[in-house]
């Protein structure tokens, strides 16, 4: 059996990402017609962990799912390993050029929405091999809380020299899972073997020292501030003055 690939350069090991702009035609097509591709892609990689934000339909996942399907990954969630080749095919990574140095082939792609569909390719190869299990803590991931499967996921299967794309990691898990997070986060930084590319909603996640923050707007990639977010934001304002916000809102609504 081959020996998997290792190197002694540290991450990040994905340098940069590049694409055109699309003619006023693709543009009215997904995933081109997206805004944040309007101006064509120039993302670089500077660092072990790169943080994207922005709101809900602005072109994260698509990123993300790009990253993962050049990387080998399942798109729907995995490694290598876990590929379903019945799955669909991703868009965006096609169209573009992913600079690495070195390719590394390990890691793991983390996508929340489809969690449960990972979750039963695990169970279908235990019904081979039970031994599988132990990569997971020893029992199916099914029989855990979502936030306990994702965590499971994370202290089990994270931390090897490799790349991780994760999408929206934080939404199983509460505030304290995410402070458990965070410290799994820094031990992977300081390890020097990963890169981490996650894409978020959370301030905590936004908050991690060192990472490169990137917000997702209609003129592309801007680099931000966790504090200049719109997220920590209105989370802000609402501890400030919890009743005055949440009354504030409701009466906007009227």
């Amino acid at each position: 059996m081959a020996r998997a690939f290792r190197t002694k350069l540290k991450p990040p090991f994905l340098r940069r990402i590049t694409g055109p702009a699309p003619s006023a035609e693709q543009r009215r097509e997904h995933p081109w017609s997206i805004p944040f591709l309007h101006h064509g892609l120039d993302l670089e990689f500077d660092r072990p962990v790169t943080i994207i934000v922005g709101d809900n339909g602005s072109g994260k996942s698509t990123l993300l799912e790009a990253i993962a399907a050049n990387c080998g990954f399942s798109l729907s969630g995995g490694t290598r390993n876990h590929i379903n080749y019945a799955q669909r095919q991703e868009s965006l990574s096609p169209h573009l050029r992913f600079a690495w140095t070195p390719r590394v082939s390990k890691g793991f792609f983390l996508r929340a929405e489809t969690l449960s569909q990972f979750v039963d390719t695990i169970d279908l190869v235990a019904q081979v091999d039970s031994d599988v299990y132990r990569a997971y803590g020893g029992s199916s991931l099914d029989v855990r809380s979502h936030g306990e499967a994702f965590m499971a996921l994370f202290e089990h299967q994270f931390g090897r020299q490799g790349i991780y794309v994760l999408d929206e990691p934080e939404t199983a898990l509460s505030p304290e899972r995410q402070i458990q997070f965070l410290r799994l986060l820094k031990r992977m930084d300081e390890s020097g073997l990963c890169q981490l590319i996650i894409a978020t909603h959370s301030p905590l996640i936004m908050a991690y020292p060192g990472a490169r923050l990137l917000a997702v707007t209609k003129d592309g990639l801007e680099a931000i501030e966790f504090h200049e977010t719109r997220n920590f934001r209105i989370l802000r304002e609402f501890y400030i003055n919890p009743d005055g916000f949440v009354a504030g809102v409701l009466m906007d609504d009227e």
